[in-house]
């Protein structure tokens, strides 16, 4: 049995959700979201004791083979009602001398110490804000599009351990190496 799966969810006032099988479709204010369930996990709106509705799962085949997938279902639903009530998004910042970011359009345009500029095509559902040239946040709706895109991002140049230059999260933790020794 998955003790994460078998709570049930509550939706947030202003957000409808939609079950069509395997499929869950989530809208609220800030967007709307759909994805599959893996196979065997069955889905249900019901009435909330207080009020409102709550989402339930329930393994349709054996409990104890789908135990990770039952939880699987219930978390990438919550994320989707977080997402379309609240949003997601990943403060990032570029730290090394001449590091710099601006958007032209969809694109992203970062300066990061080669000898090449890096050019990001913007996926849909994604927003870049750059508040300074050194300091951009990663938001949307969907909480693995919004992780992944900041990951590209960071991975254009990964923090280094001897001076701590490339991009990184804000509030990442760098285990900084001493350098060589005379």
């Amino acid at each position: 049995m998955s003790r994460v799966g078998k709570k049930p969810l509550a939706v947030p006032a202003g957000v409808e959700v939609t079950i069509n099988g395997r499929t869950v479709a989530v809208k609220g204010a800030k967007g709307q979201l759909t994805e599959q369930l893996p196979q065997d996990i069955a889905a249900s709106l019901a009435p909330a004791e207080g009020g409102g509705q709550e989402v339930n799962f329930v393994p349709t085949g054996n409990p104890k083979q789908l135990s990770a997938a039952w939880g699987t279902a219930r978390a990438i639903v919550r994320n989707m009602l977080e997402g379309v009530t609240v949003g997601y998004s990943i403060p990032m910042k570029l730290i090394g001398v001449g590091y710099r970011a601006n958007l032209q359009g969809k694109r992203l345009n970062m300066t990061l110490g080669y000898s090449h500029p890096i050019d990001l095509e913007i996926p849909n559902g994604i927003n870049v804000e750059i508040k300074d040239q050194t300091e951009l946040t990663v938001s949307g709706t969907d909480k693995q599009a919004v992780g992944q895109f900041a990951a590209i991002v960071r991975g254009k140049r990964a923090p280094e351990p001897f001076k701590g230059k490339g991009v990184r999260y804000v509030g990442e933790y760098i285990s900084m190496k001493e350098g060589k020794k005379k």
